[in-house]
């Protein structure tokens, strides 16, 4: 079983929905109730088991009860996603510490608690993937979003440091680094930001949802195994590694 959060749409719901085609259950946990069980519901045409479960990733106690609904009802978990997460823009100097925090506890703080909650049972069963969306800017930073990238860059580095812990026990972790992306949270940029970002693009786009989940359909999979601590960078050239 797959579970993903922030599953219910942008790229959390391509990767369910990619997940799903191939064969595998999915518990998409997300903060919003009604879009979690519309794609859990959309999920099932694929003859596959899904389920919605609702929490919000940065609270420790809500999520434990999440991904422990998750697997009463579709059983043990396979493959985790960690993908929820926010956006916003903000000089350093106008930046509040209220929007700081809220920042690192939605995008770096939940990867750890949500990981910590699932990896006891991989590690017994000497198997498991993890797979963290973190950001091209985690690489090459961006104005007036410091938090959002020293978040994105802790991922990497947790990432790394996890993957270190638990390879050796059959645990794979890896990071997704995805540039720009039609989404919801990309619409809610100021239009200069975007501007900008779209310009300095080689592709000149924005990424589609479509186009970041088969990196996580791979790392996922069986052929995926040898990918460990690595961040795969699907980014439109905006950061060429």
């Amino acid at each position: 079983m797959a579970l993903v959060t922030g599953g219910a749409q942008g790229i959390g719901g391509a990767i369910a929905t990619a997940f799903a085609r191939e064969g595998a259950d999915v518990a998409i946990l997300d903060m919003q109730k009604e879009k979690a069980n519309e794609k859990a519901h959309e999920l099932e045409r694929f003859g596959v088991s899904s389920v919605a479960v609702c929490a919000d990733v940065k609270d420790e106690s809500q999520l434990k009860i999440a991904i422990e609904t998750a697997m009463r009802q579709l059983g043990r978990i396979d493959i985790l996603v960690n993908n929820a997460g926010i956006n916003s823009t903000s000089s350093v100097v106008e930046m509040t510490t209220d929007m700081w925090d809220e920042m690192i506890s939605n995008n770096l703080r939940s990867v750890f608690l949500s990981s910590r909650a699932v990896l006891g049972p991989m590690i017994e069963r000497k198997h498991g993937r993890i797979i963290n969306i973190s950001s091209q800017l985690a690489h090459k930073g961006s104005a007036e979003m410091a938090h959002y990238t020293a978040a994105k860059a802790g991922v990497i580095g947790f990432t790394k440091s996890l993957a270190y812990e638990v390879a050796i026990h059959g645990v794979t972790v890896n990071a997704i680094c995805p540039g720009p992306i039609d989404t919801d949270l990309l619409k809610r940029l100021p239009e200069d930001w975007k501007k900008r970002k779209f310009s300095e693009l080689p592709i000149g786009r924005a990424g589609q949802v479509e186009e970041i989940a088969p990196t996580a359909v791979m790392l996922a999979s069986e052929e995926g195994a040898y990918y460990v601590g690595t961040t795969l960078n699907p980014n439109g050239g905006d950061v060429m590694v």
